[in-house]
């Protein structure tokens, strides 16, 4: 199997699930001893978080880029940013690496066409929300993204940046975006795409009959598919 090479820490809360579901795939697949090679590089939030404020995405690009390229020196073969925002440097970061890396959008974008669906709702962190370097990508594949008005797309954020990514997600924040949810789904929306990597610790498929895309739980599975392939 192909060493993973994850960037995370943005935040430690998703970074987690990477991992702790990485190796509960492998062992479902391949046996309970059996656990896949992973190279995390845990990079500095505050720096990242910094960089978003102030609107210097070069530099986080360039940030990241150095990150992932130590992460290829010392062995990775595939690349995973763990996370959905900091995609937005995604060609960046692949242009100074030598291996793949895998988009979390592509590949929750195949999922949807594959579910047959046509138009999603979309919650993720202002920038994933209002930037255009995730919706384009979904609509490329002829997927509609539908989001939350203004108001609930500031709450959305607050909540994921001040409580998620914390790890203390509280039960109004659950039926806030419940709620936010419903709205989308009003409005057109025939699924859910959780567009930030800490929403998975907040709410999932069971609070929904429509169906929910959990990006997180995706990019860990393709990536996992993708190096057994390779193997």
């Amino acid at each position: 199997m192909k060493t993973i090479g994850i960037l995370g820490g943005m935040s430690w809360v998703s970074s987690l699930h990477y991992y702790k579901w990485l190796n509960e795939m492998a062992q479902a697949r391949l046996g309970p001893l059996n656990t896949p090679p992973i190279l995390i590089n845990s990079v500095d939030w505050a720096k990242i978080k910094t960089f978003q404020k102030n609107g210097e995405w070069e530099k986080a690009g360039e940030y990241l880029a150095d990150e992932a390229k130590k992460l290829e020196q010392i062995g990775a073969e595939i690349m995973l940013i763990g996370t959905n925002t900091m995609h937005k440097v995604a060609d960046q970061v692949q242009g100074a690496i030598n291996i793949p890396l895998l988009h979390i959008a592509d590949a929750t974008a195949a999922r949807i066409q594959n579910a047959g669906l046509n138009s999603i709702a979309l919650l993720g962190t202002s920038f994933t929300m209002e930037h255009d370097f995730y919706k384009n990508r979904l609509e490329a594949q002829n997927i509609e993204v539908i989001t939350p008005n203004q108001q609930d797309r500031d709450l959305v954020n607050t909540i994921i940046f001040d409580e998620l990514c914390q790890n203390n997600p509280t039960e109004k924040s659950k039926a806030e975006y419940i709620r936010i949810t419903e709205e989308m789904f009003n409005r057109g929306a025939q699924g859910l795409i959780m567009g930030c990597t800490e929403i998975t610790t907040l709410i999932g498929q069971d609070d929904f009959e429509k169906p929910v895309f959990d990006t997180t739980l995706i990019h860990v599975e393709e990536a996992f598919e993708t190096v057994l392939q390779e193997d």
